[in-house]
């Protein structure tokens, strides 16, 4: 076993030392099917199999009903959630492993199909012209409601309410979701925050309300519990069109976050091909390690030789990986075997039942049945 990789070395992670680098990204996996979006019996299965990784962040869970946006998801806002949420990180902690939870607000990028017909919340009433996986199967999105003020308030006490169920259900710590065109980012991009208030216009006022959320959740759980997600050049994805302010608001939010003792930043690589575009950064870890002084966390394509190069090269200190971890539940395992990879079925990403989500076997299963 080559146990000498970057990749393979323990870490210590705010209030916990992680047994390796190599982190579990949050992904959607629509397995919550019921009534209650209840986290169930399989997804404690789902979770221990991968319960090697240094750390495991969950799926994003919603903070509220508002919050929704896609079907099959689970909340972390009902003692049921709760109930559920308990029986995996217990799984995962008798396992040996770490497990964060994603808090989640998906802003625009929802239906009325979610909310009795109500549109749902936003920065402005701007329409991101994506798609919103309704129980009805994909529907255009249509314009949203711009917060009140009331709302805003709302919200982030819905974030802190999160985090306490988050405290209870046993988590090693929580990711606030201020990426991927959700809630937080909204307010960050020009083209969806139209605000003219205290929380629209100049940079400062459009991270508002995220820095003031943060502070509600710091009063919650420890700094060093918790970790912050941005992707700061999205382009053309998930309702987000970036602008020339882009990448300062995102280097003002970095410098900012600099003033927290977080467990982690973490920071996804381009979604798309930017590179015509000359506002926006091409290599988001190579731009930001010198702008942050925590611990960096990157996302986004990385495999066994990028991973352990990214660390290596000191652009990162954790590399989180999403489909591979889908087909190996045994990643780390992989990795330290250098063993080759299984191949994703990205038909049943979003499916519900055990199909592709609790029966990839491992690599040791493999072998005896060849």
């Amino acid at each position: 076993m080559k146990t000498d990789q970057p990749l393979l070395q323990s870490f210590k992670l705010g209030a916990t030392t992680l047994k390796n680098r190599v982190v579990m990204a949050p992904m959607t996996r629509s397995r919550a099917d019921n009534p209650g979006n209840v986290p169930t019996e399989m997804h404690v299965e789902y979770y221990t199999q991968r319960a090697s990784a240094g750390l495991i962040i969950t799926e994003g869970s919603q903070v509220s009903e508002q919050a929704v946006g896609y079907i099959h998801t689970p909340g972390i806002h009902t003692a049921e959630q709760v109930a559920g949420w308990k029986k995996v990180v217990d799984a995962v902690h008798a396992e040996g492993g770490k497990i964060f939870i994603q808090l989640w607000h998906v802003g625009r990028m929802s239906h009325p199909d979610f909310h009795n017909g109500e549109k749902p919340l936003a920065p402005s009433a701007v329409n991101p012209n994506a798609k919103a996986y309704t129980p009805e199967g994909f529907k255009e999105t249509e314009e949203p409601r711009a917060m009140t003020l009331e709302e805003i308030k709302q919200t982030q006490e819905d974030f802190v309410n999160a985090a306490k169920n988050a405290v209870e259900a046993g988590f090693d710590g929580v990711e606030i979701h201020s990426s991927n065109g959700y809630l937080f980012h909204q307010f960050f991009n020009k083209n969806a925050n139209v605000r003219t208030d205290e929380y629209g216009g100049s940079i400062e006022n459009r991270v508002r309300f995220f820095f003031e959320t943060l502070d509600k959740v710091k009063e919650i759980l420890p700094e060093n519990k918790i970790g912050v997600r941005l992707n700061p050049s999205l382009n053309g994805v998930f309702g987000i069109e970036a602008t020339e302010e882009t990448i300062p608001t995102f280097d003002h939010i970095v410098e900012r976050l600099n003033n927290y003792d977080l467990a982690y930043l973490h920071l996804s690589e381009p979604f798309t091909d930017v590179s015509d575009i000359d506002y926006l950064e091409t290599e988001i870890a190579k731009h930001y390690r010198p702008k942050y002084h925590g611990n960096l966390m990157i996302n986004a394509n990385f495999d066994q030789e990028s991973g352990n190069e990214v660390i290596e090269e000191g652009n990162a200190d954790l590399v989180s990986f999403g489909k591979l971890f889908i087909s190996n539940p045994d990643l780390v395992e992989r990795f330290a075997m250098n063993a080759p990879m299984a191949d994703w079925d990205e038909d049943t990403f979003y499916t519900q039942g055990e199909k592709g989500y609790t029966d990839y076997p491992t690599y040791k299963a493999e072998q005896q049945e060849a």
